[in-house]
């Protein structure tokens, strides 16, 4: 699970305080699975949505279940790096969600004891894999909802007009030769290399996060793990040297990272400001559309940093996202609940939207063909051979982790130091430790 379980600033450590202690076991009242058509549920949902950029396609097929069913479903979305304090607030109320998501088999231990066991419910016998279930022994916990990827956006039609093509950038070396050429000739082409690195909450996640995936992912391809109370920091160098690349030929100054936001970068990105964004096949809809970008001015590359076989590295490939159903709800609660999920999964309604509005690749049999160029490039590139770099940083061992790397990143942006350098490879193995023993 290690090897697939990571959009946006995830849930991960901090255990929550409930105001009281679960039961240790299912209600007496275990809810039956229903038969396929109408759900026989009477109780209703609530939703606490992980995914900020999906909250208005969900509010949608929550209301049009809500429309063919008459359950009512409710879906609250938590603030842009908020998730796992949302739902400790939430999970202790009267009425708390009875649909959350966990990121791994680390945000799992936090929430193992809410969970109820999906083993013999029919979204489990949907799943393409037994891998998108998220296991305790042989309790189901969670389950995957949506399979993503992640590299570097590239603008190409500005790449071109650099002189360049994706065909040039096949390793580090490579992209650091367009980027700085780019930056020397920034005031004559009009725009730079990357859009800005911001380190606002809103786009931190970004960096600590997803571009921190890649050292973890090397060396734990090195050393034969998936995962470690240890991180040696191999290949902090290299991470080092694309954070360098990233930061040093932006759209602005390093010393103003801080402040900048998730918005700001799509947004310079958008303005053809910048050739490169790094993000996911979830920022998909926002880049496409009247006034905006055609899949013929866009592509996905790999995040390449110097180590392993560049030339065959696809995407960042995985999931971080397992849907869990509360154990503690009301029984017609949980009922409705698994009913709920099932449609999302099965029906047309459920799987168009989660395909076409949310672009989305599920990992269920009924699941349709998602539009979404970059999850089109991901296929084309496994099916050529490449292979995509797991999703490990869900063995990150906390949220305090991501912050004080995130700090230590900030603070060496502004100041390029070796002295400042040696607090984020302190943030990054020493911190590890410390988080995983905590």
């Amino acid at each position: 699970m290690t090897a697939l379980a990571g959009c946006g600033d995830k849930p991960a450590g901090g255990s929550p305080s409930p105001s009281k202690t679960p039961d240790a076991s299912p209600s007496a009242s275990t809810p039956a699975e229903p038969s396929a058509g109408t759900p026989a549920a009477t109780g209703s949902v609530y939703y606490l949505n992980f995914k900020p950029e999906q909250d208005e396609a969900w509010q949608a097929l929550a209301a049009a279940y809500t429309a063919e069913t008459g359950v009512p479903v409710t879906v609250e979305t938590a603030a842009q790096g908020g998730y796992e304090t949302t739902l400790m607030a939430e999970i202790t109320k009267n009425t708390p969600p009875t649909l959350f998501q966990v990121n791994g088999p680390v945000g799992l231990a936090n929430w193992k004891d809410y969970c109820y066991d999906l083993s013999g419910s029919q979204i489990y016998g949907e799943l393409t894999s037994d891998a998108f279930a998220l296991k305790d022994g042989d309790t189901v916990d969670g389950i995957a909802y949506v399979v993503e990827s992640y590299g570097l956006i590239a603008n190409k039609t500005l790449l071109a007009q650099a002189g360049y093509s994706l065909d040039d950038i096949k390793s580090f070396a490579d992209l650091k030769k367009v980027a700085e050429d780019i930056t020397a000739r920034k005031d004559e082409l009009g725009f730079a290399a990357f859009s800005s690195s911001g380190m606002d909450s809103s786009s931190d996640w970004r960096f600590q996060t997803h571009l921190a995936n890649l050292p973890i992912y090397f060396e734990y391809q090195a050393d034969g793990i998936g995962s470690t109370d240890a991180i040696k920091g191999t290949y902090l160098q290299n991470y080092r040297d694309i954070w360098n690349l990233y930061i040093n030929n932006s759209t602005c100054d390093p010393k103003e990272l801080s402040a900048k936001t998730g918005d700001d970068s799509r947004n310079e990105f958008l303005a053809g400001q910048a050739v490169f964004f790094q993000n996911g096949s979830w920022e998909y809809n926002n880049l496409v559309g009247e006034g905006k970008f055609t899949d013929d001015d866009l592509a996905m590359m790999p995040i390449y940093i110097g180590v392993g076989d560049e030339q065959g590295q696809g995407l960042c490939t995985g999931t971080e996202n397992f849907w869990c159903v509360n154990k503690n709800a009301k029984p017609e609660d949980i009922q409705a609940t698994l009913d709920f999920m099932y449609w999302c999964i099965s029906s047309e309604t459920g799987t168009k939207a989660m395909a076409e509005e949310m672009g989305f690749v599920i990992p269920f049999k009924n699941a349709q063909e998602s539009p979404n160029l970059f999850v089109k490039q991901d296929a084309e590139m496994t099916a050529a051979g490449k292979t995509p770099v797991s999703w490990n940083f869900a063995t990150i061992p906390s949220e305090e982790w991501k912050k004080g790397l995130s700090t230590a990143l900030t603070m060496y942006a502004a100041d390029q130091s070796d002295a400042n350098w040696d607090g984020v490879k302190s943030a990054f193995v020493d911190n590890w430790a410390v988080e995983y023993q905590l």
